[in-house]
């Protein structure tokens, strides 16, 4: 669906996206980064608003960039609010699926069934400055589905939306997902979990790791993660520690506390629990390495960064 080959695009002389390659089938997906990563870039190579510097993107086997063919098969929900205040959602949804090609009488019709899928109701024949941003992030999403493209792509959907609102958007779209294919890009993982879609993860422009969340769990379980020990007697419990076979490493932290490097971060804390009772040691903290999405994405952004046990 989506093919990236050795894409680098430059602003001048600052990178968006830096030597990205990467092939995504039909399906829902996560972009996730921090602000500042380069995801809005990479969406934008995707819709084809951007032309790549250098390298070769390609969307549905053609370049997306100024060709109808392609465009006509996406759906973009941008991450910036809608600006044309005075319009209602109905004229707004209606106006983006004339640009698709439609007839007005059709493009009516369908802006009337989407907004009332995505839950405006009598809310879309309202002006939208007098809308919540929960509605405007509603019609925006009808504008993005109300022509049926093949791929929705999605730039930080939930951003500034009250947790009801989320998760009434992440339901919805998780709905829609189920049939077509999806693109969601976000900086938080709670978001792209509930959606039960796959990752790509992206940090200061460069593709760092994509695939399946158990995929990326066994990648990243192949790296050293560590456990922390507060205890009353620290270096007894750290001699403990390195005769068990899990551990590789041990550091200091301080009067009281020791890291221990492993790739079994679990198994090595119920070791080190066992130990400090047979010895009667007090242990204060006993804290294996995150597995949680959110521990692996943390853990992600440390290699990134040159950060490494």
């Amino acid at each position: 669906m989506i093919s990236l080959t050795h894409v680098t695009k430059l602003y001048g002389s600052v990178i968006g996206v830096n030597d990205v390659t990467v092939e995504l089938g039909a399906g829902a997906y996560g972009l996730l980064g921090p602000n500042g990563a380069g995801k809005t870039t990479f969406l934008g190579l995707v819709t084809g608003q951007l032309r790549p510097s250098i390298g070769r993107v390609r969307v549905f086997g053609e370049r997306p960039f100024f060709n109808a063919r392609v465009l006509r098969r996406i759906g973009y929900c941008p991450a910036s609010d809608l600006t044309e205040r005075s319009a209602t959602p109905r004229e707004w949804v209606r106006y983006l699926v004339q640009l698709s090609g439609f007839t007005p009488a059709a493009s009516l019709k369908r802006a009337d069934s989407t907004l009332e899928q995505v839950g405006l109701g009598e809310a879309a024949r309202r002006p939208l400055s007098t809308l919540s941003k929960g509605m405007r992030q509603r019609a925006k999403l009808a504008g993005a589905i109300a022509h049926d493209p093949d791929l929705l792509v999605l730039d930080e959907p939930f951003d500034g939306l009250d947790p009801v609102a989320r998760h009434e958007l992440v339901s919805l779209v998780r709905t829609w997902a189920r049939s077509r294919s999806l693109l969601v890009a976000s900086h938080l993982l709670h978001e792209v979990e509930a959606l039960q879609a796959g990752l790509a993860v992206i940090l200061g422009g460069r593709l760092v790791a994509s695939g399946t969340v158990h995929e990326i769990r066994d990648l990243i379980d192949t790296l050293p993660s560590e456990v922390r020990v507060v205890s009353s007697a620290p270096r007894r419990l750290a001699e403990l520690a390195c005769g068990c076979p899990e551990a590789e490493a041990v550091r200091f932290v301080g009067n009281d506390t020791f890291i221990v490097d492993t790739r079994a971060p679990r198994l090595l804390a119920e070791r080190i629990g066992e130990a400090a009772i047979s010895e009667g040691i007090l242990v204060r903290e006993l804290v294996p390495g995150d597995r949680s999405l959110e521990g692996i994405f943390g853990r992600l952004v440390q290699l990134h960064r040159g950060v490494t046990p």
